[in-house]
């Protein structure tokens, strides 16, 4: 059943495109199936182990998160199976639904803690996230249902929602908000919303609301409870002075925006706009990592910890502010954050990923840094590990997205995409390029009737000058920071040329080192492409501001960076500089704010500025 809508999105995600990605992207989406989704579950049997045995003594030691792993798992599978098609990963993914269904309870309890404390956030332990859990569980249960057609998928997402509602929903005690880590527990706004675009449950949409006004609920001292996501940005607080600036809140928050498309309550838009707006420019960092330590602090130079949960959910809360602005700069920014800390908190072999991804240091896996989440049953299972390559799924919802009068190309990269138009004709774009390491795309349309339709390209903020040419002929008034919008009838063989400008663009810090951009991609010093000791003090300076592109790395073949460039220092030495998604990939250190001679000005944050690049200056 569906929905009527108050208001729809400028961009919409394409249920029907299917995908065919190559290059690296392509690459490290093989490799995350074959190393870590297929083996996970046989790997880590707790990760549904723990539901079955909930109410078995002596009860498992996890931590209050632990009941998260099986929906973040299944929410990156069913989106990376929508990118690859991969038959074994959909037998694979089936089965896995069958068995996680198979753990629930009758009452639609679906987690890991006994009886006495089932979603109640409370454990013998202490604390514990169970509705946050839950809301991981719904999530993946609905993305699986989308890309697989598994109506019991959505039925259990369906009993989940229906024991929310019955324990909290019109209750004067517990209110949700009461039970404690609001900026986790409080995230079913969001499943809640999307479950009743779904199936059209009235109490689903009056729960919501319900938790949209316990968002600025207070304790009998006056102290807030939650995250008053919704008055304190519109009152122009930034995300970091409002009282839950964890990065758990971007889930709730989202949840805010769906309320707006359901009912056309204004200031959650205006909420959320302001709130993405905020994070930008205070806590997304070069290498288009989110937060410090986990937490907002209004300072992107902060050397805290960059999780790699909070920059999944920076990546998911864009693509939401993506379909809602159709904003080009806000693909920009979601390519960022897959070319650099997407890929760099993922292991090249797909095995592990990060907990930390730093803009300065090494690179340690999960299984290292938060090894106390560990547990016997399930060895390589903590919040990063079922998280990480989402990065990477997420891409399935705004590579390629439906546009009010046609199509909108966000993404860049070798391989071919294909949807339907509403008319039901067939667009398939191909892609013949070498993009980010070079700056040109060629672009095949075929089509299987011509039609006429709006084709948006994607004209990058950081590429001042592109050159764009429609079946060989050259196309003035190409303007960056935007979308070329090409409205023509459209048939077999139709051709796009597109040479982006790969001019370096630098951001500098206020200790004076500098960010060094090629492209979309953020340059970083590693000494193993260099000679000289692995050490911070041994990071040479950039002389001038010019580096040349250099052949794949022979010396290790299987230690190739994507991209290799080559400058020289103020010695007359060689100085190299590789992509960030690879440096450090050995376990050295790296380094990605370098120090430069030459002089390049602090530019302040604007919205039509964000990665604060600016010219060199005084040359």
């Amino acid at each position: 059943m569906t929905t009527t809508v108050a208001h729809v999105p400028l961009l919409s995600v394409s249920p029907s495109a299917e995908f065919h990605i190559e290059g690296e992207i392509g690459r490290r989406l093989k490799a995350v199936t074959e190393q870590w989704i297929l083996p996970a579950p046989e790997a880590n049997p707790a990760m549904l182990a723990m539901f079955r045995e909930r109410n078995r003594k002596p009860y498992r030691r996890m931590t209050p998160w632990h009941g998260e792993f099986a929906g973040k798992y299944l929410t990156h599978s069913a989106q990376i199976l929508r990118l690859t098609g991969d038959g074994r990963l959909r037998s694979h993914l089936e089965q896995f639904v069958k068995d996680m269904c198979a753990c629930q309870g009758s009452d639609g309890y679906l987690g890991c803690w006994p009886q006495d404390t089932q979603l109640t956030n409370h454990a013998h332990c202490g604390q514990n996230w169970d509705t946050w859990s839950h809301y991981h569980a719904m999530l993946g249960l609905m993305l699986w249902n989308e890309v697989s057609g598994d109506n019991e998928a959505l039925s259990a997402a369906g009993k989940i929602a229906d024991l929310l509602c019955d324990i909290y929903l019109d209750k004067k005690a517990p209110r949700l908000v009461e039970t404690g880590e609001t900026e986790m527990n409080l995230a079913p706004i969001h499943s809640l919303c999307l479950l009743y675009r779904k199936t059209g449950a009235p109490r689903y949409l009056a729960l919501s609301r319900q938790i949209l006004g316990e968002f600025a609920a207070q304790d009998a001292e006056g102290k807030p409870l939650a995250g008053d996501y919704l008055q304190a940005p519109v009152a122009g607080k930034e995300f970091y002075e409002t009282p839950k600036p964890r990065w758990e809140s971007l889930h709730p928050i989202m949840g805010m925006l769906e309320l707006y498309y359901l009912t056309g309550d204004d200031p959650c838009r205006q909420a959320f706009e302001a709130l993405w707006w905020s994070m930008l420019k205070g806590d997304r960092h070069n290498n288009g990592g989110f937060t410090s330590g986990e937490k907002a602090t209004g300072n992107p130079y902060d050397t805290g910890a960059i999780e790699t949960c909070c920059t999944v959910a920076w990546m998911a809360m864009s693509v939401e502010m993506l379909r809602l602005t159709g904003a080009a700069l806000v693909a920009d920014e979601l390519e960022l954050s897959m070319l650099n800390s997407g890929l760099g908190m993922i292991s090249p072999s797909g095995r592990w990923v990060t907990y930390n991804t730093p803009m300065d240091g090494v690179r340690e896996a999960s299984a290292h840094t938060i090894v106390f989440q560990a547990r016997a049953g399930s060895s390589e299972l903590n919040c990063c590990s079922v998280n990480g390559p989402r990065s990477l799924g997420l891409l399935c919802e705004w590579a390629l997205m439906n546009d009010p009068e046609g199509l909108a190309l966000n993404y860049y990269g070798p391989g071919t995409m294909t949807t339907l138009l509403p008319s039901g004709n067939s667009v398939t774009i191909k892609q013949e390029t070498d993009y980010p390491r070079t700056p040109i795309i060629e672009l095949t349309i075929s089509t299987t009737l011509a039609e006429t339709f709006t084709l948006a390209v994607r004209i990058p903020g950081w590429s001042k000058k592109t050159s764009l040419q429609l079946n060989g002929e050259e196309l003035n008034h190409v303007k960056s920071g935007g979308y070329l919008r090409i409205a023509r009838e459209w048939k077999t063989g139709d051709t796009i040329r597109i040479e982006m400008d790969f001019q370096l663009q630098f951001w500098r810090n206020p200790n004076s080192n500098v960010s060094i951009y090629r492209g979309p991609v953020l340059l970083a010093y590693d000494a193993r492409f260099n000679d000289g000791d692995y050490s911070s003090d041994n990071v040479p300076r950039l002389a001038e501001p010019s580096l040349k592109l250099l052949p794949k790395w022979t010396k290790v073949p299987s230690d190739n960076p994507l991209i290799l460039l080559e400058g020289t220092d103020e010695h007359g030495h060689a100085v190299r500089y590789c992509d960030f998604a690879s440096a450090g990939a050995t376990g050295n250190y790296y380094q990605s704010w370098v120090p430069v001679r030459f002089p390049c000005p602090e530019v302040e944050f604007s919205r039509e500025n964000p990665r604060r690049s600016a010219g060199v200056s005084g040359l």
